[in-house]
């Protein structure tokens, strides 16, 4: 196995962890102004997300850096294509972070009520994105000769782009829905056990339409040699599992498949596009690879060694923060700090 491969499979770890990690805190803020039926309840449901949030979102920003440097030309093209999405997406989270911030700067209903929906939406549309950015990525888009992309946004936002953002959002709520069983106070983890059920039907039905698109429109799934079959495999049989887990009030379990649910998804997608990175619809000799677009030998030695010392003590400290705050929250106003 060279580096180049060494690399991609580390990129999409990265990812991985990504969406598994911050797809609950996506579903969470999504579900926050539905679930929370006054403010010592929506403060308790963001104070279930409250110590792991940000450190969430540290995995897209590795990923992003890992990206950068190990396929630069990957990087360049995806972030100037994909830049007004990019951008949308961008000031949406640092909507959410604010909002984490400042709702809890004044007593004034009003005020907390419009800081909140702005979780909502720094929640939804960034989960919406990172669906449509992905399916693009399956389904490849017109990447010209000189490794750019000139189309602009809404080429980008197509049918079957906006169902891959469609089914993002659903197995996100599904996600939030089930980590909000474990770690909110109990009345609201009752509601949320309730909600899981029909979320888990919409994000089930959402997803196999998505899949039999994917089996039909592109090759993900059916390329000779190495393809993305055998992990949507194992994601439908995690998905089933979640809604069996659901039903029967086994809010653990569920979190854990459905976790493993997004984790096969991922990889369904990087397996599927393995040795390709973004396809080009136009031509496929001028598709990006991990060959073509990756930095020089030297450069990617260097940041192998570095990654295998950084990579490991930053698994044992967020391990450690999860291990420490992993106790459910109490609906106290002493015990809520956002």
């Amino acid at each position: 196995m060279n580096l180049n491969t060494v690399w991609f499979i580390l990129v999409a770890i990265l990812f991985t962890g990504f969406f598994f990690l911050e797809g609950f805190d996506y579903g969470v803020g999504i579900l926050m102004p539905f679930l929370g039926r006054n403010d010592l309840e929506r403060r308790g449901i963001i104070n279930a997300i409250g110590p792991v949030w940000d450190g969430n979102e540290v995995w897209m920003i590795t990923a992003g850096g890992a990206l950068f440097a190990s396929f630069p030309q990957v990087y360049a093209t995806l972030f100037s294509g994909f830049y007004l999405a990019l951008v949308l997406m961008l000031v949406a989270l640092i909507l959410r972070g604010v909002a984490f911030e400042f709702r809890g700067k004044r007593e004034d209903k009003g005020w907390r009520t419009l800081w909140d929906w702005a979780i909502f939406t720094g929640s939804l549309l960034p989960a919406l994105l990172w669906g449509v950015t992905v399916a693009n990525l399956m389904s490849g888009f017109a990447i010209q000769q000189d490794m750019n992309y000139y189309g602009g946004l809404l080429p980008l936002l197509n049918p079957f782009a906006i169902m891959g953002g469609l089914v993002f959002v659903s197995l996100f709520i599904l996600h939030g829905a089930n980590f909000l069983t474990l770690k909110a106070p109990d009345e609201i983890a009752q509601r949320a056990r309730k909600v899981a059920w029909p979320a888990w039907i919409v994000a089930t039905i959402l997803t196999v339409v998505f899949v039999l698109w994917t089996f039909f429109a592109t090759d993900i799934l059916t390329k000779p040699g190495l393809n993305g079959l055998l992990p949507a495999v194992l994601a439908a049989l995690a998905l089933l599992g979640t809604g069996w887990l659901v039903r029967h009030a086994q809010g653990g379990w569920a979190f854990v498949t459905g976790a493993i649910t997004i984790v096969f998804a991922t990889v369904m997608v990087f397996t599927g596009l393995y040795p390709r990175i973004l396809i080009s619809t136009l031509n496929p000799d001028w598709s990006l690879t991990i060959i073509n677009a990756a930095s020089s030998p030297y450069t990617l030695k260097v940041m192998t060694i570095v990654a295998a010392i950084f990579v490991p003590i930053v698994l044992a400290y967020q391990g450690w923060t999860y291990w420490v705050f992993r106790k459910r929250v109490e609906a106290r106003p002493e015990k809520l700090t956002y």
